[in-house]
């Protein structure tokens, strides 16, 4: 009989259904298309490639904000560093500003700012004025003040120190520069891209952890669920449900008979007999039941089959080699009988899988009940 308050909406896709024969490998329902997926799986997967990612990714993205974001700016230049023609447009501002105001001390520093460039530039302008009846002479008042041009720029009488360090700046005044503030902003932005790969990385991994839930623990599921028969008339020593998935490679159950006294009585279980097709998963077309009594010499097997292997003479007469062959019907049971043990198989569920293999030829799943008696 079949159970109608079984559930058989897996959380994992049938691995039939999308399988192709000509492949080895289960064809994408969606039917093809670029799977980044596949791209990035060994990426993510690997912690050093994963590594070499982040920081080749955290060095791009550091030159783009370098360079095209937030490029490089310098504000407030020391005069020594300006180009030779702003130079002379400042010797030339510190020259009208000490013929305004004559403030030796102010009008030495702003000089020694241009440092060793200071001199040449003086001469230069000395050279460029020279025909200027009005700047020509303020130029000339200011190195015959400062004896500049011929003493390598020091003031004949300033009242300060020859050794007074030059500031860099026009008045005195640190330059500034933005340098600083963009290396330390490109490289809180590869650390956040940094962190965020981590991070991908960790919830990457803590995904692939079996959440979801494999065949053999669904059909522990199905046997959970399914009823057993009631013996309540002639109850037996032991009682079981088994359950087949597809996908379930390794399905191979067994069971420890023991007397009510806790006595061992033997073993019984089932196994895969036969499957059809090539590749995985294996779609399997009959099962082995067995019993065995520790009291027998033998252990007594039978073997259930699906519809398309049991009409196939050629498939039946193999298998006879292993047990007795029956044809899985729902509901059926099939008897097996040894010297001091009486089992019985009786199947409570069952649904035949579909694809490019003849009908009814594997089990898509089936749930089976093992009663011992003892003789």
């Amino acid at each position: 009989m079949a159970f109608d308050n079984m559930d058989y909406d897996f959380d994992e896709q049938d691995p039939i259904m999308g399988y192709d024969e000509t492949e080895e490998e289960p064809v994408s329902p969606s039917g093809g298309g670029f799977d980044l997926s596949g791209l990035l799986d060994p990426i993510v997967s690997n912690p050093l490639y994963l590594g070499v990612g982040a920081l080749v990714l955290g060095l791009l993205i550091g030159l783009v904000f370098a360079w095209v974001v937030w490029p490089v700016q310098y504000v407030d230049a020391a005069p020594a560093d300006l180009h030779q023609e702003f130079q002379l447009d400042y010797m030339q501002m510190v020259v009208d500003s000490f013929t305004l105001v004559p403030d030796g001390p102010l009008a030495r520093r702003r000089f020694d700012a241009l440092g060793e460039s200071g001199p040449d530039a003086l001469s230069t302008l000395i050279e460029q004025t020279s025909g200027d009846p009005v700047l020509g002479p303020r130029v000339n008042l200011f190195a015959q003040s400062y004896n500049a041009a011929g003493s390598g720029g020091q003031p004949a009488d300033s009242g300060v120190p020859t050794d007074a360090a030059a500031t860099p700046g026009a008045d005195g005044e640190t330059p500034v520069r933005s340098t600083s503030s963009l290396l330390l902003m490109a490289c809180g932005v590869v650390g956040v891209v940094v962190l965020g790969l981590g991070a991908f990385y960790f919830l990457r991994m803590r995904n692939r952890e079996p959440v979801g839930k494999t065949a053999a623990m669904r059909a522990q599921e199905f046997s959970r669920q399914a009823e057993q028969t009631d013996y309540s008339e002639n109850p037996p020593i032991a009682q079981w449900m088994t359950t087949y998935l597809v996908g379930d490679d390794l399905f191979d159950d067994s069971f420890s008979i023991d007397s009510m006294n806790g006595e061992f009585l033997g073993e019984c279980g089932v196994g895969i007999a036969d499957t059809i097709g090539v590749g995985e998963p294996k779609r399997v077309s009959a099962f082995e039941v067995w019993l065995f009594d520790k009291n027998d010499i033998q252990t007594v097997t039978n073997v259930l089959l699906s519809e398309h292997a049991y009409g196939d003479e050629m498939i039946l007469n193999r298998l006879r080699a292993k047990g007795e062959p029956y044809l899985a019907l729902l509901g059926g049971e099939i008897e097996l009988i040894t010297k001091t043990l009486r089992m019985v198989v009786r199947v409570m569920d069952m649904d035949y899988g579909t694809g490019h293999l003849p009908e009814n030829s594997f089990f898509q799943r089936i749930t089976l009940e093992l009663a011992v008696w003892e003789l």
